[in-house]
């Protein structure tokens, strides 16, 4: 995978989804979680890869990142909530520092922009402490891969961090998706395999119990059927998006549209004003006020904060 432009889909009717049967039923065993798997991930890759299905990837993997960042904050004991750990990362200023809540984001955030073979990357996100180990638990994951399949892999290094460093779990969930993100051939990382772990699950994978690995896999399972779900309701609602933009009269729109459909949070006066991030296009502050306002007004954007002073906005859900 790597991160398209993001594209307009012809019919959104057609995108590729689970048929029934296999969403039916529960994973209780090692063989139909590798059937279910199979499914998933052959439909997750396809919605993250054609850029014909006009999936908004960046903003997806953006949204996991949080997603994966609230989960890890259970894992470690500190439970912080989605709203808070968000708000901790984008509304801290310039050079002040963010707090644990957002040190964690910036942490998946910087994982969804690593490559996935990206030896270098990989160990600077990990630390110098777990660094050394990760291209052998890598290669023995890979190895696992082969020959019992993706979400086995991902188990296998699970739990050869967790053995290494019980309270690494961020670290071990990050390998996990890089297990995954290189079985499927993708060029970037999608934070999947944190989102409904619990800290027993781990607990109990450690202690090599083979019920404890099927019911890692079939967590990790869930957590891919809800990406796809996920990339399937951005596409939805970033062709909304992008069918308003014409309506939209201030400068430098297009490019504004574009970055709620990489962002999942977008910050009107830092992000916006006093130019367009990634551009070099002017907006006022109290232009990108009002360009967020008409957005929502338009039933495209929310504001996520529901305070009347340092608002973030995101594409609608």
């Amino acid at each position: 995978m790597t991160y398209q432009p993001t594209a307009i889909s012809n019919d959104l009717g057609n995108l590729p989804h689970l048929p029934g049967w296999i969403t039916s039923g529960r994973a209780e065993t090692f063989e139909i979680v590798a059937l279910r798997s199979g499914a998933a991930l052959t439909v997750l890759d396809q919605l993250v890869c054609n850029p014909r299905y006009g999936v908004p990837v960046k903003l997806l993997a953006n949204r996991l990142a949080l997603n994966a960042a609230t989960a890890t904050s259970k894992l470690e004991g500190r439970l912080a909530r989605e709203a808070d750990i968000r708000d901790a990362y984008h509304l801290t200023p310039p050079g002040e520092a963010r707090g644990p809540d957002g040190d964690l984001l910036a942490f998946w955030r910087a994982a969804v922009r690593i490559r996935a073979d990206g030896a270098s990357e990989i160990a600077d996100l990990m630390g110098p402490d777990l660094a050394r180990e990760v291209g052998i638990q890598l290669k023995a994951a890979q190895e696992r891969v082969r020959t019992h399949g993706p979400l086995a892999g991902c188990g296998a290094v699970l739990r050869a961090v967790l053995d290494v460093d019980d309270r690494a779990e961020r670290f071990a969930c990050l390998l996990s998706d890089i297990v995954l993100a290189r079985a499927l051939n993708w060029k970037a990382v999608l934070p999947v395999t944190v989102q409904r772990l619990t800290k027993g699950m781990l607990r109990d994978l450690t202690a090599n119990g083979q019920g404890a690995e099927l019911a890692i896999q079939a967590c990790v399972l869930d957590s891919i059927e809800d990406a796809m779900r996920q990339a399937r309701d951005l596409a939805r609602r970033a062709e909304a998006l992008r069918t308003v933009a014409p309506k939209l009269r201030a400068k430098g729109s297009v490019a504004a549209v574009e970055l709620f459909l990489t962002e999942d949070a977008v910050a009107p006066a830092s992000m916006l004003s006093p130019r367009i991030r990634g551009t070099s296009i002017p907006m006022t502050d109290r232009a990108a006020r009002r360009f967020c306002d008409r957005l929502v007004e338009l039933g495209v954007a929310r504001e996520l904060t529901g305070r009347s002073s340092f608002r973030l906005y995101g594409i609608a859900s």
